[in-house]
């Protein structure tokens, strides 16, 4: 039997993610074992007239041509992951949203931003329906792993819809706020395995917000740890400004 086709798509954003996968050493030749990689930009010429099953986008949607580009992608293939902050949520490209567009493409490109057209920035889900979702900035290769198994296998894979505070507990961290910083964790999205804080970091909230956020729990530890209400919507701007779209929405599209 023939390997599924995949190919790698990106576009605004940093191709972090891309560069994740392209490192992810050893278990990167049992991913390539069970695929036959067409198209990825990253580490290989591009191919854009090649067929293929499964596409995997990173990047959010800024453009005109993006939105044109994307959507030809969704009709070419059988199955499309978004993976990155970028692709899933808008990531940090979400935070233009805050201002007038025609003030963003001035600051950028001076005086003859006119003839650069942009469009409010969206998470590929806003544009296309999405089958898999991979979180995260960059993502969390054990996750993404998971994810393309299932795709393979024809099964699922539901994102964890608790909050990053689970599975720091689990991992048995001392909670960052004991040590006068703050952290997303109690209202962002688990399945990084509380990687960021792991390793030394704080949550800053890539994976996106918990549908339903303990909000009396946060605001208990806000006022416990006397946390400016301004930091923390800060916080939350880096990465959410762009509305997530639920899986009922997915399914009108």
């Amino acid at each position: 039997m023939s390997k599924p086709k995949v190919a790698f798509f990106d576009f605004a954003c940093c191709e972090g993610c891309q560069l994740q996968v392209a490192n992810m050493g050893e278990s990167l030749l049992d991913v390539l074992g069970a695929i036959d990689v067409v198209e990825f930009r990253e580490v290989m010429s591009e191919k854009w007239d090649q067929d293929f099953d499964v596409a995997i986008v990173e990047g959010s949607i800024t453009t005109p041509h993006a939105i044109e580009k994307i959507k030809k992608i969704r009709e070419r293939c059988k199955v499309l992951i978004a993976y990155g902050s970028c692709a899933t949520i808008g990531g940090v490209n979400g935070m233009k949203n805050n201002f007038p567009l025609d003030k963003i493409r001035e600051e950028v490109y001076g005086k003859d931003y006119k003839y650069f057209e942009t469009v409010e920035t969206r998470a590929v889900p806003q544009v296309v329906k999405v089958d898999y979702l991979v979180h995260g900035c960059p993502v969390y290769i054990p996750e993404f792993v998971n994810v393309l198994k299932a795709v393979l296998a024809g099964l699922p894979y539901q994102v964890p819809d608790h909050a990053v505070c689970v599975e720091c507990k689990l991992n048995e961290n001392v909670c960052v706020y004991e040590k006068g910083v703050t952290c997303l964790g109690p209202v962002t999205k688990a399945g990084c395995n509380s990687w960021c804080i792991n390793n030394g970091n704080i949550c800053y909230g890539c994976r996106g917000m918990v549908t339903n956020p303990n909000e009396n729990g946060a605001k208990d530890v806000i006022e416990k740890y006397n946390v400016p209400m301004n930091l923390v919507r800060n916080k939350m701007n880096m990465y959410n400004q762009c509305r997530e779209i639920d899986q009922s929405e997915q399914k009108k599209r």
